[in-house]
């Protein structure tokens, strides 16, 4: 059976398929793998903050310090360009119309989903249209993937109190990594597989934290986050990514998604900080519906977007991707 060959044929498939597999199983029957053991820790959510975690290490050890200028650029325009966007639409929602949001949309909601992007997911999209750079600016780009800029952007704005502990914990492993990876290349070379191997582990794990019943849960204010989150949030990437980078913009729209793990990221907002608590269980469905929603726009778009204006992979007559300026 050439299952992995069937897999790779749906845009980012390597993640995308084992994250709805892993919502189904979770929606329908989550009892099959919550037996205990070893099987609960790899194929529950349980087991989706460690293998990220792993996944930033190994990734982490990628980034070599004479490689930075490139990585820098392209994945630093891509990481500002979505924190500035996701911590605006939140921000300027959060002192208009408060706590509650607007159209049903909390804020905690808006800056959870908006300033997160799927980093497994970028990995896969990168690994079919993109080059070497564009993989090592995933390890970067994990930063957002998770709590930590929406924590930033919260606490920065004065929307939540937030310790500066909590945000050096969500990058230690990135830096562990990228330390040992410059102080013996052995090690990178050794451990730069793994990020690529984890991603259906990754994608399987996270999809078991989220229930397909969310869409209907979030209702239409979780199909409009990711909306916000894919076409408002990806428009300004792109713009960024063209103007500022001198890209097509085949990875800007690879980091316009909602990562499958800012699911939980209203939780840690609310444990960190209680008076966001009373917000926290819409706030989650309604990531959790964006999650879902941008894990199937993002990869299409990204295809079509990368076979129209050319990428590493496929580039158009001309296009030289040896140098930074090929748009």
């Amino acid at each position: 059976m050439k299952i992995l060959e069937a897999v790779k044929k749906v845009p980012a498939g390597v993640i995308v398929v084992p994250m709805l597999i892993g919502s189904l199983v979770n929606t329908f029957i989550p009892q099959l793998v919550k037996i205990g053991s070893f099987t609960t820790a790899t194929f529950t959510s349980a087991g989706a903050a460690t293998a990220i975690g792993i996944q930033l290490f190994a990734l982490g050890t990628t980034l070599q310090l004479k490689d930075m200028p490139k990585v820098l650029k392209r994945g630093g325009i891509l990481l500002l360009s979505k924190f500035i966007i996701g911590a605006a639409i939140g921000i300027l929602v959060g002192k208009f119309f408060g706590k509650e949001g607007f159209l049903g949309l909390t804020t905690l909601a808006i800056i959870s989903s908006v300033t997160n992007s799927n980093g497994s997911l970028y990995l896969a999209l990168m690994s079919e249209y993109g080059d070497e750079t564009d993989c090592a600016t995933m390890a970067l780009l994990t930063i957002n993937d998770g709590p930590f800029l929406t924590l930033v952007a919260m606490g920065a704005s004065g929307l939540a109190n937030i310790p500066l502990i909590a945000l050096v914990a969500a990058i230690g492993p990135l830096l562990v990594g990228m330390i040992l990876g410059n102080l013996d290349k052995d090690i990178a070379d050794f451990l730069a597989p793994l990020g690529s191997i984890l991603i259906p582990f990754v994608g399987f794990c996270l999809g078991s934290g989220i229930k397909i019943t969310n869409l209907a849960i979030g209702g239409a204010s979780g199909i409009l986050l990711g909306i916000i989150c894919c076409f408002i949030g990806g428009a300004f990437i792109l713009f960024c990514d063209r103007t500022l980078g001198g890209r097509p913009g085949y990875a800007a729209w690879g980091v316009a998604s909602t990562a499958g793990n800012a699911v939980a990221v209203p939780a840690a907002v609310a444990l960190i900080d209680p008076a966001w608590a009373p917000y926290e269980p819409v706030a989650t469905a309604q990531v959790a519906a964006a999650a879902i929603f941008t894990a199937i726009i993002v990869p299409v778009i990204t295809s079509w977007w990368a076979k129209k204006y050319g990428c590493p992979k496929l580039p158009l007559p001309g296009q030289d991707f040896s140098k930074e300026k090929v748009v």
